[in-house]
């Protein structure tokens, strides 16, 4: 199956030399240090890929055929291109450059040199002499040995050639191999890889030798490299389909702007940029490349580039839409508004506008403009499901009779915090309870005064903020530039460097987590920037793993850096929180599993087939000792169900826990034997519960929660090539001897809660709140909860419309 449609781009550095030392940066638009992608492969084991080709200087006009019928054919693929050469000058590899963002030249004595790159896990080695007709995904996605097409020689014996194509997955690459190699002379690759037992044979259509075809033989409609060696003696519809490719620059750019369907991001500007002086890009193109800047993070250069497009052009709403959308990422809210509002004309795109005004409406704290936005959304189209969930979250609250007197600002605390309602996800409203958990017992608005992290703090929203005996901000992921994004911190929090100033109550940052993924790119100038400023007004900054502290560290000037400090995240020690999770109950023998989508392309890479073919395997296998269920946190996690039964027949039921309330959601996991899981809640709230779990690591944050329990074994990469077995055999270890697992989760918590409730008792004094015997707030091992609900973190809204 293959990987979700979300072309990544995970180069942070230049790619590695082949003796593994790091290169320069390549050609290409210039996107600044500020916008580099966020490298953590060491920590994911997200693969690093890499096409290669030998060439000499008489050979160069190949290898530009091979680069462009690359990008031509494979127009949502851009890996770095290693280009191996004899020695020739940088100069030379201009042409080339023009063609490719990612080209690297390397030094090389032959081109079997491809099997002593470094730093690489997958190489796929072509020629000059090729020319990509079909898709090479599938190659992409291979996992082991060294694949070739076995030729036919003239005696019927099948060879591999020496200059055909290989896929090298290079932690297979041993010293013998190499030594093999070494010893030179006609068919060396075959006779090595036939001794090394490493052959995986690939069909003839991935290395089709065009010598077969004579007269008028036209090229199999199957093939995907058209390989003429080093001659170009071919038949005429052989060489009309390298012709194709042989095109100057400005044709090819066309060319590959003019392609429908996905493109990558780095392909698409390489190609696209600068549009040309003196006259007027397509309206289109301009839209796509500005839809680029924006999913980077650089909305400057998408509001740029779309203000000059739609001047003095309403007719054009899918270009307000997103210039209207990126002026909103850069807070510049009024112009938003007005583009957005030109977008509605449009009747295709009239609901999408509408729910994006009414998004804005919102984080203004214009709560009754924000239904009407909704409403006339909903009109336009009545199945429009982000304007039904608008309606529906800015509906006017009941009207009920008030059972106590109003409480004083000055003995509530702020909670600052992502409060998921509705559907969404279900980790994101466990959270906030579970902070408010760790001062007392009573987490209803009585003792908590409630503010989203996304809606905009302007003077009034300060004046409420001051008037509470403290602000506490998390936890949860808020480091994250894409979620929600503004122009006024960088990250989710919605607050000006000059009202953060003026805040005088005192600040916590309360188990925040630095969230950028493996392979992410955003702007880090305003974001370290707000976070400096955050950090110095702040009286305690507590981030929920020492990887996020480790990480934002780096930001900071050297006399801020000691005041960031560990506060793991409080759904990890809830059975310290809620006497009521009595672990020594009776368990059902089941075994949950969790998987996330969001950002698939940065999860995954080119791997999901192989993600989901293993886990497939480790379903069944786990599935001969208990039941297997499927615990979704929002419904697109559902995606891995249908996946899972379409591509390999297996059948999961499911927990849907964006429908529970949150004591259900913690009753479920405490229940349970063993949990799997891809979503950082999907780990850390069974855990707190008492239950073992495996992290299935797509994203940092599961790797460093899982250092800091010493317990890095807990954790197994979605592109391990063996992750089916591994996770197979660790669940039997667990549920073998689940007495022991679970002890053993108590035992990891006593650190976390030994450093929660230091820092509570810190925080005791910062708030002025009672000691721990006096009643009240106070940050102890609380009573059983009051029954009221807190607003919005409890229960999922089931009104109608």
């Amino acid at each position: 199956m293959n990987t979700p449609a979300e072309p990544t781009d995970d180069r942070r550095t230049g790619p590695p030399a082949l003796d593994g030392r790091a290169g320069p940066a390549q050609a290409g638009p210039a996107v600044g240090p500020a916008t580099a992608a966020d490298d953590r492969r060491a920590v994911t084991g997200k693969r690093r890929i890499a096409f290669a080709a030998y060439t000499d200087e008489d050979r160069m006009p190949g290898l530009l055929v091979l680069l462009r019928s690359l990008a031509l054919t494979d127009p949502a693929v851009c890996e770095d291109f290693l280009v191996l050469h004899p020695g020739l000058p940088d100069s030379a590899f201009d042409a080339a450059r023009r063609l490719h963002p990612r080209l690297v030249p390397r030094t090389a004595e032959s081109r079997l040199d491809v099997f002593r790159v470094t730093g690489y896990d997958t190489v796929i080695a072509l020629g000059p002499g090729m020319v990509v007709l079909g898709s090479l995904l599938p190659l992409l996605a291979l996992r082991t040995g060294v694949a070739a097409v076995p030729q036919s020689g003239p005696g019927g014996e099948r060879a591999v050639a020496d200059g055909g194509l290989l896929v090298i997955q290079c932690q297979d690459v041993t010293d013998a191999l190499r030594a093999a190699l070494a010893e030179g002379g006609e068919g060396v690759v075959d006779r090595a890889l036939s001794e090394a037992g490493l052959l995986e044979p690939l069909g003839s259509r991935y290395d089709f030798p065009a010598g077969r075809l004579y007269d008028d033989t036209p090229v199999p409609g199957s093939t995907v490299v058209l390989h003429f060696g080093d001659g170009r003696t071919a038949a005429t519809p052989a060489r009309e389909a390298r012709e194709r490719y042989e095109l100057a620059d400005e044709a090819f750019r066309a060319a590959y702007c003019a392609l429908p369907g996905t493109k990558h991001p780095e392909l698409l500007l390489h190609c696209a940029l600068p549009f040309p002086e003196g006259g007027r890009a397509p309206v289109d193109l301009v839209r796509q490349v500005a839809e680029v800047h924006r999913q980077q993070g650089r909305y400057d250069e998408a509001v740029t580039l779309l203000t000059a497009a739609v001047a003095d052009r309403p007719d054009l709403p899918r270009c307000h839409e997103t210039l209207g959308i990126s002026l909103m990422a850069l807070s510049r809210y009024e112009e938003a508004e007005a583009h957005l509002l030109l977008a509605t004309v449009s009747p295709d795109f009239a609901a999408r506008a509408y729910g994006q005004l009414a998004r804005l409406a919102w984080l203004l704290g214009r709560t009754a403009e924000a239904h009407a936005y909704a409403r006339e959304g909903l009109d336009a189209n009545p199945t429009d499901g982000n304007c039904r969930a608008w309606y529906v979250r800015t509906r006017p609250a009941p009207v009920t009779a008030p059972t106590a007197g109003p409480v004083p600002a000055d003995e509530q605390l702020a909670h600052v915090a992502l409060f998921a309602d509705g559907q969404e996800n279900a980790g994101d409203k466990v959270l906030p309870e579970a902070v408010r958990m760790c001062f007392g017992p009573d987490t209803g608005p009585a003792r908590w005064h409630e503010r989203s992290v996304h809606r905009l703090v302007d003077e009034p929203v300060l004046e409420e903020l001051n008037a509470r005996r403290g602000i506490v901000v998390g936890g949860g992921g808020l480091f994250l530039p894409d979620t929600a994004p503004n122009g006024n911190s960088g990250w989710q929090w919605n607050i000006p460097d000059d009202v953060l100033a003026r805040i005088t109550a005192p600040l916590a940052v309360f188990a925040v987590g630095y969230n950028v993924f493996d392979g992410q790119r955003y702007r880090r100038e305003r974001f370290a920037a707000s976070l400096r400023a955050l950090v110095g007004k702040s009286s305690f900054f507590g981030l929920r793993n020492q990887g996020s502290v480790e990480r934002v560290r780096e930001l900071l000037p050297e006399e801020l850096r000691d005041r960031v400090r560990y506060q793991p995240c409080p759904t990890t020690v809830a059975r310290h929180l809620d006497p009521g999770l009595d672990d020594g109950a009776g368990r059902d023998d089941t075994v949950l599993i969790n998987c996330a989508y969001d950002r698939a392309g940065l999860r995954f890479g080119h791997d999901y087939g192989h993600f989901l073919a293993e886990t497939a395997a480790a379903v069944r296998a786990i599935g001969e000792r208990a039941e297997v269920r499927y615990a979704a946190h929002m419904p697109a996690d559902e995606k891995f169900v249908h996946d899972l039964r379409r591509e390999h027949g297996t059948a999961l039921p499911v927990e849907p826990l964006y429908l529970f309330s949150n004591d259900r959601i913690r009753e479920l996991y405490r229940r349970t034997r063993l949990v799997i899981g891809m979503r950082g809640h999907a780990g850390m709230i069974p855990f707190g519960c008492g239950t073992p779990v495996i992290s299935l690591v797509s994203h940092p944050k599961l790797a460093y929660f899982l250092s800091d329990i010493d317990r890095p074994d807990w954790g197994v990469s979605v592109h391990d090539r063996s992750l089916g077995a591994r996770l197979a055999e660790r669940a039997a270890a667990v549920l073998d001897d689940h007495p022991a697992a679970v002890a053993d989760v108590h035992g990891r918590q006593e650190h976390l809660w030994s450093v929660t409730r230091a820092n509570l008792a810190e925080l005791r004094d910062l708030f002025g709140l009672p000691e721990p015997t006096s009643g009240g707030l106070a940050p102890h091992v609380p009573g059983p909860r009051t029954a009221e609900p807190a607003r919005g973190l409890h229960l999922p809204d089931i009104r109608t419309k």
